[in-house]
């Protein structure tokens, strides 16, 4: 099996750290019933129970091997979120630092069933929902590492729009190729009737797509996220290729 992630699984759990202290710190600044600019409905209270319900969600994954039917998904009487966020995590990171990234464990990928698929899938959770969180408390979003935001842009490709979308039954309306690039990075998206796909690619066979979508690593990764306008990143080519990949992915990744 080819390596999956494109950072150091090591890394993984040292940003999922930062992550939550920074989703936290957010939280604390403003109400709990302020909105998320970019997620309609959902609150900055809603977003930090439901990162935790994921991380209890997670543990029962690792330990049972599959998905579990129960847990605990709400925060105990008198238990604010944030508590009920730290107590999640707290269990999840031990769990997940005692077991080798590559050995096996029960995942909803085929191609990945490993304990380091977890690592990288809350990762990417908790920092899409730090900035919903940081935005809702009218706080400036921070900075996304650029290493981190290249890989989150191949989990929501390789991932959400590449196996997913096809778990769900969902496909496109009609045939259309997008090229992603970020720095030296690049993916081929295609979508159609029959078919969602998207896989890693080298700088010239990007280039063969319909439509090219670059931009700076975090304004793609929140660009491919649904958390910043297309305006943010820059398109050249067939337009409705690239309005098919971003609605599909809203599919995906809701």
């Amino acid at each position: 099996m080819s390596e999956k992630v494109l950072i150091d699984h090591g890394r993984l759990l040292d940003v999922l750290g930062l992550e939550v202290e920074l989703l936290v710190d957010a939280s604390s600044r403003a109400r709990p019933d302020a909105r998320v600019p970019a997620v309609p409905g959902l609150t900055l209270a809603e977003t930090v129970r439901h990162v935790g319900s994921v991380y209890r969600l997670v543990l029962g994954w690792l330990q049972s091997g599959d998905r579990p039917t129960d847990w605990q998904r709400e925060p105990a009487q008198g238990e604010s979120v944030q508590q009920y966020l730290l107590d999640g995590y707290a269990q999840l990171a031990e769990e997940l630092a005692k077991r080798d990234p590559y050995a096996a464990a029960g995942t909803w990928w085929p191609e990945d069933q490993t304990s380091g698929f977890w690592r990288r899938r809350m990762v990417h959770e908790t920092t899409v929902h730090r900035t919903d969180v940081q935005s809702a408390a009218s706080l400036e979003v921070t900075d996304v590492a650029d290493d981190v935001a290249t890989d989150g842009i191949d989990e929501v490709l390789t991932l959400w729009y590449g196996h997913r979308l096809g778990v769900l039954g969902v496909s496109g309306t009609r045939t259309g190729t997008v090229g992603i690039t970020v720095g030296d990075r690049h993916w081929l998206t295609k979508a159609g009737p029959s078919i969602t796909a998207a896989w890693r690619v080298d700088e010239h066979e990007v280039m063969t797509a319909d439509a090219q979508v670059t931009g700076t690593p975090m304004r793609l990764y929140l660009w491919l996220w649904g958390r910043v306008p297309t305006g943010a990143v820059t398109t050249d080519g067939d337009e409705d290729a690239v309005a098919q990949l971003w609605a599909l992915l809203r599919l995906a990744t809701r």
